[in-house]
């Protein structure tokens, strides 16, 4: 039964992306509002088949921590949900990508027209300064900057390693950061497509204040990040259902 909902929702995932992408495809040709309005209806309508067809429910706590203007969101990164869920909740998210999935067809495009910040990971000081640059741009519209600090996915209950440019991003925006915990990675894990029944949390935690060294800070959002992930795994759910990251 859970291979059967897990084909299901798989292609309702993927389904939902050319609907919306072609179906809605004027709104690309519209002020940057109307795209990021798709982009947000297309999560909701993942989790709703998350919910309804994979059961897999998805919680929002500390919303009272919840930035609702200009903000560095950092979140722990387990999997794709984390960019639907955050896109859902956020009202006006601007991710921090791989350059490389700029021009894949549909996310590409929206990706493109809702000014998400591509990184050339492979271009170190060259990268961290555009990236920087383009983060000064997309706070002054007043949007939420999504970091995810480890660079990459990691099973539920494996420690990130986490990477300085949210460091850059924070010193040089000069602004406080909102840290995000999830274990999102025991439902929908990394790789497969098996979805697992259960509840995902995605945690706002109490900001981290502007204007901290680097070292102290970088310390203190892994301490808190990595505390509060680890407290939403249930005993016997942190790796159950991982598989490599």
């Amino acid at each position: 039964m859970n291979t059967l909902r897990s084909l299901l929702f798989t292609l309702w995932l993927y389904l939902s992306m050319p609907v919306f992408a072609i179906g809605l495809s004027p709104a690309l040709l519209m002020p940057h509002r109307y795209a990021q309005g798709v982009a947000k209806a297309w999560a909701r309508t993942v989790l709703f088949g998350l919910r309804w067809i994979a059961g897999v429910k998805v919680e929002f706590r500390g919303l009272e921590h919840a930035p609702s203007g200009a903000a560095l969101v950092a979140s722990k990164h387990q999997g794709m949900l984390d960019i639907v869920a955050l896109l859902a909740v956020l009202p006006d998210a601007c991710f921090v990508m791989k350059k490389e999935l700029m021009p894949l067809p549909f996310f590409g495009w929206f990706a493109w027209k809702t000014k998400m910040i591509a990184v050339d990971r492979a271009g170190h000081a060259k990268a961290l300064k555009d990236m920087t640059r383009q983060a000064r741009a997309r706070l002054d519209e007043g949007r939420q900057i999504v970091i995810f600090p480890e660079g990459t996915r990691n099973a539920p209950g494996v420690p990130g390693d986490y990477k300085p440019g949210v460091a850059a991003i924070y010193r040089d925006l000069a602004g406080p950061c909102w840290p995000v915990a999830t274990n999102s990675g025991v439902c929908w894990p990394a790789h497969g497509f098996r979805r697992y029944p259960g509840v995902v949390v995605f945690e706002f935690l109490e900001p981290i204040p502007a204007q901290l060294k680097r070292g102290p800070m970088m310390a203190l959002l892994e301490d808190r990040v990595e505390s509060a992930s680890a407290d939403l795994l249930e005993p016997k759910a942190a790796l159950a259902h991982s598989g490599p990251a």
